[in-house]
């Protein structure tokens, strides 16, 4: 992997602190860092640790991840999907509205992946999809009955009547 610039980092800071429309001394006190060493960073004559990175990404309120793919500090592991794509390419949202959109959509493919990861461990190859279904609680099985018929195992199977 090829080292990125010292200043690609900087630059990417200043455009999303610009996108954001917040001045230098605003992210340098949010961050927890001084005005003069943001603006070193921002220049590229320094290079900041993976922890000014995060309180940059708090102060930003952007993904640290970002950052720290941006610095190198990490590999982007996962090629973009066409929705992060397509979000990265609508000109109609601002820089972070797109992060935003971004770290929802990948909270829920993370999420995805975990109940998934679940379920597999979980299966049982014996039982069928239908024998997983739960008996509905009294109260639902009592407005439901004038549409359906309990079966023998509790479930509520469909009941046509002729007229």
């Amino acid at each position: 992997m090829a080292l990125p610039k010292v200043g690609s980092i900087g630059e990417y800071i200043r455009d999303q602190r610009q996108q954001a429309k917040i001045s230098l001394r605003q992210l340098a006190a949010a961050a927890g860092v001084s005005n003069p060493y943001l603006s070193q960073i921002e220049r590229g004559l320094r290079k900041p640790s993976a922890e000014i990175l995060n309180q940059i990404a708090k102060g930003l309120r952007i993904s640290s991840q970002a950052l720290y793919v941006q610095a190198g500090l990490i590999e982007d592991r996962e090629p973009p999907s066409d929705v992060i794509t397509a979000i990265r390419a609508d000109t109609n949202l601002t820089e972070r509205q797109r992060q935003v959109l971004i770290d929802i959509y990948e909270s829920f493919r993370k999420e995805n992946r975990t109940e998934g990861e679940q379920t597999s461990q979980n299966a049982d190859p014996r039982r069928d999809s239908a024998s997983d279904d739960e008996p509905l609680p009294e109260e639902f099985l009592a407005a439901l009955e004038p549409f359906a018929a309990p079966s023998g195992n509790g479930n509520v199977t469909q009941e046509t009547k002729e007229g």
